[in-house]
């Protein structure tokens, strides 16, 4: 399960931060302040994989199930693309592989819908960047990588979002306000 979808620029400044799981909001700023920190400070030859801060990290107590430890988040995976970091906070239930595959999918997905994607695109279309991740994950689990339907499901979105109200419906003009 992904816990957490974090883009952070160079700065450190979050351009999104999508949680889903519940956290407080002091636990999930030292979070992110612990997590950026780790991340930017690696030599870009390091691979993309960390051990979950102690923050967050399981319990080793002997009372709880193997269960419970992995829907326990574990794992963070990042990319370094330009300015800006891509981040997935999971479980260890999740291939490491296929989260890098997942942040790769989600920034060609970006750079399509905004035809070279930047910074700046995501602060002023926060909506598109949404959309395009709940096109991919949908309550901590991934439901679509395939990059044309990613694509093709935010791009409808757009269109239902600014078709008129009464658009399609034929006759509502000659209703019950006709010959009024």
């Amino acid at each position: 399960m992904i816990n957490a979808v974090l883009v952070f620029n160079n700065n450190g400044q979050p351009r999104l931060t999508k949680f889903y799981t519940q956290l407080d909001t002091a636990v999930q700023q030292r979070l992110l302040s612990e997590i950026f920190t780790l991340v930017s400070a690696r030599p870009n030859s390091a691979c993309n994989f960390l051990p979950l801060p102690p923050l967050l990290a399981p319990s080793t107590s002997s009372s709880s199930s193997t269960t419970e430890q992995n829907d326990a988040p574990s794992l963070v995976t990042y990319r370094h693309y330009a300015t800006l970091y891509f981040i997935l906070i999971s479980t260890s239930t999740e291939s490491p592989l296929a989260l890098l595959d997942l942040i790769q999918v989600f920034v060609e997905s970006l750079d399509r819908l905004f035809e070279n994607v930047c910074e700046l695109d995501l602060i002023f279309n926060f909506e598109t960047l949404h959309a395009v991740l709940g096109e991919m994950i949908v309550g901590g689990v991934v439901v679509e990588t395939g990059l044309e339907k990613v694509v093709e499901g935010v791009k409808a979105q757009g269109r239902v979002a600014k078709r008129p109200v009464n658009e399609g419906r034929v006759g509502l003009t000659q209703g019950i306000w006709a010959g009024r």
